[in-house]
């Protein structure tokens, strides 16, 4: 948990549900005005979510008392990144999706304060890596993880929301 004052990083409820969609909602209208078709009506979706909270998987990053930020995390590995010829050789690894901030925060560097977050809690699971995907158009985000230290290693295509490809990044941590 970030707890830096009026910056908090915490575990999502389901009574959050609706905030967190807005975010998304934002989010993915943002994208679209930019011509990024990453997210669509379908994806990601309100069950989605309620699923990530039920999990445990989804993490909310709140300023001042307002949700501003969320993210799912996971160490179970989906079945489209088999395909993928990652760099940690092991099943020890932290997932990273749908990690969304409200357009209005943006540049502040709260995606940082959540990656990093996220590289920690990794390391205490004793985690050899964080692994994630981004869409292949989406320029800021690829330049985001590259910087972060990130290494592209492959695509995978998600049919129903582009034709093009998403970029697969892995970072190891030890």
């Amino acid at each position: 948990m970030i707890n830096n004052d009026n910056i908090l990083f915490r575990e999502a409820n389901l009574k959050e549900v609706d905030c967190v969609m807005q975010i998304i909602r934002s989010c993915t209208l943002d994208m679209i005005s930019k011509k990024i078709y990453q997210w669509n009506e379908k994806y990601p979706n309100l069950q989605t979510f309620i699923n990530d909270i039920n999990n445990k998987k989804l993490y909310v990053l709140e300023l001042n008392s307002e949700l501003i930020g969320c993210v799912s995390i996971t160490l179970e590995m989906d079945e489209f990144y088999k395909k993928i010829k990652w760099i940690s050789q092991t099943d020890k690894n932290m997932y990273v999706h749908r990690l969304a901030v409200h357009p209005k925060y943006q540049g502040n560097g709260y995606a940082k304060l959540i990656m990093n977050f996220i590289e920690k809690k990794a390391i205490t699971h004793t985690c050899m890596s964080v692994r994630l995907d981004t869409f292949s158009i989406n320029n800021k985000n690829n330049i985001f993880y590259s910087k972060l230290g990130y290494q592209k290693l492959g695509q995978i295509y998600f049919r129903d929301q582009s034709d093009m490809p998403f970029n697969c990044y892995e970072k190891p941590l030890k």
